[in-house]
């Protein structure tokens, strides 16, 4: 398995929007899911076009797990005080998939570059708060088939290492189903072969990369979801 496949990364699950005020001027960043170019660009359009009375709608988006994608525009404020600053942010909280804007409705006084800088950095954060942000990772669904008797015993394997059982069906045997991560399966594997006495069938159905649950904690700490 390649090693740096396994590596978790954070998206842009839902879009937000966050507002700050600095010195009269409104600075306000929206947020929105992309997954590609073409609709990245659509969404900056889309957002300009309804904040046409604006004086700036500045933009940045990363897109691609390794952030193979990323632009940004300055939209005529000063060179590089709007949309790398806004970039920065995104690239800096790790997150992909995700396009923001920030509209900017100027207050009569001029901020200066680092004023810009900080304004529009603290309005892209303001936007992230207000947006949802999931940890993909990756793992094996895995189909469990045990005997009643072997059922509390892989719920409790299971629970114990945070892993939710996606489907249960109830017939003759229990058949369980639950997203593994990969570097955890041959362990789970292990542990629920001899917990039951090597009486459970196990089954590996796919390989993907899938949304952590709310207390999944992967490097850099626990996500937000």
């Amino acid at each position: 398995m390649d090693e740096e496949r396994m590596i978790p990364y954070k998206i842009l699950k839902e879009g937000g929007q966050g507002e700050i005020e600095e010195k009269k001027s409104r600075f306000i960043a929206t947020l929105r899911r992309v997954e590609s170019e073409e609709e990245a660009a659509a969404f900056i359009e889309e957002t300009k076009k309804k904040y046409w009375d604006a004086r700036h709608n500045c933009s940045a988006f990363v897109i691609g797990k390794k952030a193979e994608l990323t632009r940004c525009s300055d939209d005529g404020e000063p060179s590089g005080t709007a949309g790398r600053p806004m970039l920065e942010v995104l690239l800096g909280e790790e997150v992909r998939n995700a396009a923001v804007v920030v509209t900017r409705y100027f207050g009569g006084t001029l901020l200066g570059t680092g004023g810009l800088v900080r304004a529009y950095t603290q309005a892209v954060k303001a936007g992230l708060h207000a947006s949802r942000i999931v940890t993909m990772r990756y793992g094996v669904r895995m189909k469990m088939e045990t005997d009643y008797n072997g059922l509390g015993k892989i719920q409790y394997i299971l629970g114990n290492r945070n892993i939710p059982i996606e489907d249960s069906r109830y017939t003759e045997n229990v058949v369980l189903t639950a997203l593994i991560p990969q570097e955890e399966y041959e362990v789970v594997c292990k542990e629920i072969t001899e917990a039951t006495a090597g009486k459970s069938v196990l089954t590996k159905v796919e390989s993907l990369y899938y949304e952590c649950a709310n207390d999944c904690a992967v490097k850099g700490g626990v996500t937000k979801g």
